[in-house]
């Protein structure tokens, strides 16, 4: 029998199944996109709208079979074209030269950078000398030595002169794209200041999302107030989405434990939120007979428990992942609400889709891939688990066995996004799970609740106590797992098709129906082979010239011990080594076995070269004279700043040379602008 014949037999066992592949679809067509090398012109999209219309219009005529395939290939397209019309939609002028001078502007968020440094947005800004038509609509700039001056507020007006500089492309090709991030936050500039902030003009009255960020801080330090350290840090995190005061130390265990998720606002909080407001307000109304026998109890809890989770997101700042959660948590409300199933993967499809569709970008980040796959996995478990007899489980065990099954279940459908995107797997973490998050539920959330409901008395301190207790337990365990022997461990990034076909392969494995399911198992098995067998690049070159890594059989060699931080950290993460620089550094050699790579850091190095044999490969962090570069390959800053970042590794005839920019292609948010002079 010919596929023609099969077909439509195939097809016809999806009936009612299909609508969860529409943000599958949907989700192939905004990849696609962000895949290409060349941003799509207008008239292309155009001709891809209307052969979009067209499908959809023969797909009321079409055989079921093949209208269900016209139908995807529809959305596939159509995927594209909403992404496109997204990246258009939040186009803002790029700074596209490195500026020194003052910078004033309105402050809109404020968190702490990677070194822990104090950071601040704004919008409305002004540069000198740099017109409307080329200033970013925001920047974003780290406060360096003391903090004096103005202490940071929502809403107030700022000026402080700062370094500031477009937002840096990948560390190296095909690595995170900052520059793509950025775009999508509308953040024009990136920079930092060691000058006290000046106050230029009182906070603005009257604009809704500076009276939510007023009241989210005002929160914060009421809950820090009541609760100190990293307790009062990790209270202020979960309720109101300001990490702030979270130490550095205390990040990195809950990171090698596992337990970072817990300070993201995502969809264990909404979800556990929501659960217990939905429970205390049908426990409420079953209490009276006239209440638990005329009124909807269930719809009415619903309700609540959406109102309540709508004033988490508005509270917690609503970033990504809470809109996202919230999203999740939405759908399955109103599902309860018109009397369906609240958890099917019908409602995670639903959710998907919505989010999609509102940010397209989100597809491409961590948190949208391992939400949805957690939350698809452990739909289509319990789901399965349903059609299987559990009398013999004893009842005491049963909520035992679900909330160790269902840990086990998200940790394995999430860490193979988690060790690709991060380059680390945490052993222990399963156990860690288990110890803290059924204490989410049973104390720590019913706690935040409570004290929310007090606060108007005056009497928060109550539950906030009792909130710290959990939280403080919590923080002990992640202390002792992430000191424990081998509690991490690293793996090497895996090459861009590896997270695609695991996705697919997954999808196939859960949402197919009949035996082509199976077909998703060797999807998996591919996608770990080519993750195993990939290979790191020999040579990499930072897009500054700063930094070379070389790799040996002991590990990659840094060319410096200190300097360009972020970039040797993120190369050593991406191979899977957990050295420091400086220890990378002492495996530098100033001959490689397999070739001669020459970094000359500095005017006095440059100084010093006599000039280059052919076959080198010569690094500079300056400009180096014509004359130098005769008989050799010479990377110095201007022909980096054409190039980016730069990956080298052996090929037959010399080097095969990949850059960033040749991965990358040229979109939106990588199209430097043209400075103009100051007399213009």
């Amino acid at each position: 029998m010919g596929l023609g014949n099969q077909l439509p037999d195939m097809m016809l066992r999806q009936r009612g199944h299909l609508f969860n592949w529409v943000p599958v679809c949907l989700a192939l067509g905004i990849g696609w996109y962000f895949t290409l090398s060349e941003e799509p012109s207008v008239p292309f999209l155009i001709a891809l709208g209307a052969v979009v219309l067209c499908l959809a219009i023969l797909a009321w005529w079409l055989p079921e079979a093949v209208a269900s395939v016209a139908v995807g290939v529809a959305l596939i397209m159509a995927g594209l074209i909403l992404a496109a019309a997204r990246s258009h939609a939040v186009a803002g002028p790029i700074l596209g030269w490195r500026y020194y001078g003052p910078v004033e502007g309105r402050i809109v968020a404020m968190d702490r950078s990677q070194s822990d440094a104090p950071r601040i947005t704004l919008d409305k800004v002004r540069l000198e000398h740099v017109p409307p038509t080329q200033t970013p609509q925001r920047v974003r700039v780290s406060l360096h030595g003391k903090i004096e001056g103005i202490a940071p507020k929502p809403g107030l007006r700022v000026m402080t002169t700062a370094h500031l500089s477009p937002p840096s492309g990948p560390v190296e090709p095909g690595g995170f794209d900052f520059q793509r991030h950025a775009w999508f936050a509308r953040l024009g500039a990136v920079g930092y200041t060691r000058v006290p902030l000046m106050g230029v003009a009182p906070a603005e009255e009257g604009d809704r999302e500076l009276a939510l960020f007023r009241l989210r801080m005002a929160a914060s330090a009421r809950v820090r107030a009541a609760l100190s350290g990293d307790i009062g840090g990790f209270a202020a995190a979960i309720t109101t989405g300001d990490r702030s005061a979270m130490s550095q130390e205390t990040l990195q265990d809950l990171r090698h434990s596992n337990l970072a998720h817990l300070l993201a606002i995502s969809g264990l909080h909404m979800g556990l939120l929501s659960g217990v407001v939905f429970s205390a307000v049908r426990l409420l109304l079953a209490l009276h007979p006239l209440t638990a026998m005329r009124w909807p109890s269930r719809s009415i809890a619903a309700g609540a428990a959406l109102v309540a989770a709508s004033g988490y997101l508005a509270l917690s700042g609503g970033n990504v992942a809470t809109e996202r959660a919230y999203i999740m948590v939405a759908v399955a409300l109103c599902a309860l609400m018109i009397g369906r199933r609240a958890i099917s993967l019908r409602a995670v499809a639903v959710a998907a889709l919505i989010v999609l569709i509102l940010r397209p970008e989100a597809l491409m980040g961590p948190g949208f891939q391992m939400s949805f796959a957690a939350t698809t996995g452990l739909v289509a478990v319990f789901g399965w688990l349903r059609e299987v007899r559990t009398e013999a489980l004893p009842r005491p065990l049963r909520p035992v066995m679900a909330v160790v099954l269902s840990s086990a279940v998200a940790g394995l459908a999430t860490a193979p996004i988690s060790a690709a995107h991060f380059n680390t797997v945490a052993h222990f973490g399963l156990v860690a799970n288990l110890l803290s998050v059924p204490l989410m539920g049973l104390l720590v959330i019913p706690a935040a609740l409570t004290a929310l409901l007090l606060a108007p008395f005056g009497l928060e301190e109550l539950g906030l106590w009792a909130m710290g207790l959990g939280l403080r337990w919590i923080l002990v365990v992640a202390d002792i797992v992430a000191d424990l022997p081998n509690a991490r461990g690293f793996v090497a990034s895996p090459s861009g098709w590896v997270l695609p076909l695991l996705a697919i392969g997954f999808l196939t494995l859960v949402l197919w129906q009949g035996r082509l399911r199976w077909s998703g198992i060797p999807m998996i098995c591919l996608a770990f082979y080519l993750w195993q067998t990939g290979e790191r690049p020999t040579v990499l070159i930072a897009d500054t010239g700063t930094l070379v890594g070389v790799m040996t059989p002991q590990g990659r060699a840094l060319s410096k011990s200190r300097g360009a931080g972020f970039i040797a950290r993120n190369w050593l993460e991406n191979d899977g080594d957990g050295a420091q620089q400086a220890a990378a550094a002492a495996r530098w050699g100033g001959s490689p076995e397999f070739g001669s790579i020459v970094h000359l850091s500095g005017k006095p190095a440059v100084a010093q070269f006599s000039g280059c044999a052919p076959g080198q490969v010569v690094v500079a962090s300056v400009p180096l004279p014509p004359e130098m570069s005769a008989n050799c390959a010479v990377y110095d800053p201007p022909k980096l700043r054409e190039t980016g970042a730069i990956a080298m590794s052996p090929a037959p005839t010399g080097w095969q040379v990949v850059t960033a920019k040749d991965r990358v292609g040229n979109r939106l948010w990588n199209r430097k602008t043209r400075r103009r002079s100051r007399d213009q």
